[in-house]
């Protein structure tokens, strides 16, 4: 299984949400939220999920963003959207899932359902916090570092967790590097012992709580090898001199992507016909929905390998 992990930011919510509304994820994707605001997008595709009764993760102590905050502030109003995600927890496709950190053993310690919920250790340093806990019991599922000394310690529920996006300092630096190894966790995570396997996505681990105008636009297409290994590609705009233009730059940095897929004849999942689209119109849609069409072409193309249908 593959739990992809975002933050609920809204086109990484809306990428998530469209792929399970036009059916391109099964049971295999399990995404994993964590929620860096309560809105309207976050409470629908909780709802979608519950609906379609395809499970989904909720990280329920983020540790980016303002989400406890407010839900606290709105839940004393008795907001409708509270009440509504009140609701979607409640569902048996809603995995709790906690961040191991110096006051979780605290919080897990005084409820009773523990070994339903999802725990994710971003570090070794959460060994003695999770041992603490799950002494005598696991977790449904454990995300884990790549270490053989945590994994003895959740044999049955370990999930490899790692960030596997190298991502540079500016977006023009991926022009140093236009292509590179991404992962081969999807080859060996049973072999060595996982339920599944889990990352950032094309997104990695940084968290900024603000966006900014960049020099240069970056899209970045993950892609399998000939030995089913993925690799990771960067396509990048050429006019980076400046912050100016930013439909220009997507022009130019999807027009190498274009075409590259008719060099190399890549499957056209959902994201690469819809960065096919806005080619052939000339449509910038935008930097959030160039993150999200390349999210979605992650997820799809994972969901295809798990599927057995590539």
């Amino acid at each position: 299984m593959y739990f992809p992990y975002l933050r609920g930011r809204q086109f990484e919510l809306i990428a998530v949400r469209e792929l399970l509304e036009k059916e391109l994820i099964g049971s295999n994707i399990v995404p994993i939220i964590e929620p860096v605001k309560l809105t309207s997008t976050l409470v629908k595709t909780l709802q979608l999920y519950t609906e379609r009764e395809h499970k989904i993760a909720l990280i329920m102590n983020p540790e980016v963003g303002d989400f406890v905050l407010k839900v606290k502030e709105k839940r004393k109003a008795q907001d409708k959207v509270v009440d509504e995600l009140y609701k979607q927890l409640e569902s048996e496709c809603m995995i709790k899932a906690y961040l191991m950190k110096k006051n979780t053993p605290a919080q897990l310690k005084k409820k009773t359902d523990i070994e339903k919920f999802m725990i994710i250790n971003p570090k070794r340093d959460c060994l003695d916090d999770f041992v603490d806990v799950y002494s005598k019991q696991e977790p449904t599922y454990t995300l884990l570092p790549d270490d053989r000394g945590f994994s003895r310690k959740a044999p049955n529920s370990k999930v490899v967790f790692v960030d596997r996006f190298e991502k540079a300092a500016r977006n023009s630096d991926y022009c140093k590097n236009v292509d590179g190894f991404f992962s081969e966790d999807h080859l060996y995570y049973k072999s060595e012992g996982f339920k599944g396997f889990s990352d950032f996505s094309v997104v990695g681990a940084e968290y900024n709580e603000s966006g900014f105008a960049p020099l240069a636009v970056a899209i970045h297409i993950v892609y399998f090898d000939k030995n089913k290994g993925l690799r990771v590609r960067h396509f990048v705009s050429d006019s980076n001199e400046d912050i100016n233009d930013p439909a220009r730059k997507f022009g130019e940095a999807v027009k190498k992507l274009v075409d590259w897929v008719e060099e190399t004849g890549q499957f056209k999942t959902a994201g690469l016909s819809s960065f096919i689209e806005c080619y052939n119109t000339g449509k910038y849609p935008g930097l959030g929905t160039v993150k999200k069409y390349s999210i979605m072409h992650h997820l799809e193309l994972m969901n295809m390998f798990l599927e057995g249908e590539l």
